[in-house]
């Protein structure tokens, strides 16, 4: 085991004490004895209570993707559990011995600064110390993988730790979105996550006009599953995949997530709803993300309905090599710095123009590259 070493970490803003009393007469009162217990002098440099930083003893980080607050847990008896679901400052850790404990987080974890919006997220493994009828989580491991999204310029893990990724997309009511599909595959590829695309609804619609859609995929060696919750179709398919697996269940409000898990364990009794009428958009059933065993010796991770994603921090340069089908065309380019956009000699651009290349994946990446968010109507 790694040996700990100490870290200096800084604290969020607005979560530390004042700097400076400003009721100091008043605190004094009519007492003036109790002046012998003040502090008769402070120290400029802003050391002891009034520093932003303190010095806490952490596990050394091994692996190139490593993430979470691996702070060493406190003195005392704190056993390990996988967080279930996250409420606010409150969670539920599910314990080796299947109990389910509703835990609080440990105030250095809530305040400590960090590019997260939230410190924790269903599927990490935490250590745990009780309280009775309620447990404190003392630390939390690295994480193997996380799937990140960028929420106002703060990182927004929605799940940790998982092998794979069903990524949902419905063929009818509302609308299939290619474009979200993409983003959702690179978010995946860029953090190690095995994805699968599902085309659920298919008996809304001719499955043979998915067939073009799913080749794309299914040639840059993507399994591409085309399903019906309601028919059964392709669900004997996906369980095959789930056996011993973390999957994640990733898709737009609407695209029938829940339902398709029902589907694939009838013993999970997910709440449903119909898809709105008016604007033929799906309704949050989900509203946090959850981690739901299964009758395939696996994890479920339910998560809520996203209709725009935008990659946490990719890194402009490296977005072609997340798409399969540019990677290797993107190597033969004429400049190595090439944006594949408006340079001459380019192996990507020709491809397109000849055909070899759908010209929708290369306005996806090109949009990826750029920064751009997505609006919802153009996915």
């Amino acid at each position: 085991m790694a040996k700990p070493r100490k870290l200096r970490v800084e604290f969020r803003k607005n979560r530390s004490t004042r700097r400076r009393d400003g009721d100091l007469t008043r605190s004094l009162g009519d007492g003036l004895d109790a002046a012998d217990d003040r502090a008769t002098s402070e120290r400029i440099s802003g050391k002891g209570e009034l520093t932003r930083k303190r010095t806490v003893v952490a596990h050394d980080p091994s692996g190139d993707r490593v993430d979470g607050l691996p702070v060493e847990p406190a003195a005392g008896m704190a056993w390990r559990g996988r967080v279930l679901n996250v409420h606010g400052l409150e969670s539920h850790v599910q314990a080796d011995d299947g109990r389910i404990v509703r835990c609080t987080l440990r105030r250095i974890l809530r305040t400590v600064a960090t590019d997260q919006r939230h410190p924790l997220a269903a599927g990490d493994w935490v250590r745990v110390r009780d309280g009775g009828d309620e447990g404190a989580i003392q630390s939390i491991e690295p994480r193997t993988t996380s799937l990140s999204r960028d929420s106002r310029g703060r990182r927004h893990v929605i799940v940790a730790n998982v092998d794979q990724m069903i990524i949902v997309g419905s063929a009818a009511r509302p609308d299939l979105k290619p474009g979200l599909i993409d983003r959702l595959i690179v978010a995946a590829e860029a953090a190690g996550i095995r994805p699968l695309v599902c085309l659920n609804k298919v008996d809304l619609v001719d499955p043979a006009s998915l067939v073009p859609l799913a080749g794309v995929y299914a040639r840059m060696g993507y399994p591409v599953i085309l399903c019906s919750a309601v028919t059964g179709m392709g669900v004997a398919r996906l369980q095959a995949e789930l056996h011993g697996r973390v999957t994640a269940v990733v898709g737009q409000s609407g695209v029938g997530k829940s339902s398709l898990l029902n589907a694939l364990d009838p013993g999970l009794e997910l709440r449903v709803a119909e898809v709105s009428r008016d604007n033929e958009k799906g309704r949050h059933t989900t509203t946090t993300a959850r981690l739901l065993p299964h009758r395939h010796d696996g994890w479920f991770v339910d998560t809520p309905g996203v209709r725009q994603f935008q990659p946490w921090q990719l890194v402009p340069a490296e977005v072609p090599s997340l798409f399969r089908d540019l990677r290797p065309l993107a190597n033969l380019c004429r400049f190595p710095d090439c944006t594949h956009d408006h340079e001459a000699g380019c192996a990507v651009k020709d491809a397109v123009a000849d055909g070899l290349l759908d010209v929708r994946r290369w306005e996806s990446c090109r949009q990826l590259a750029a920064g751009d968010e997505p609006r919802e109507e153009e996915e």
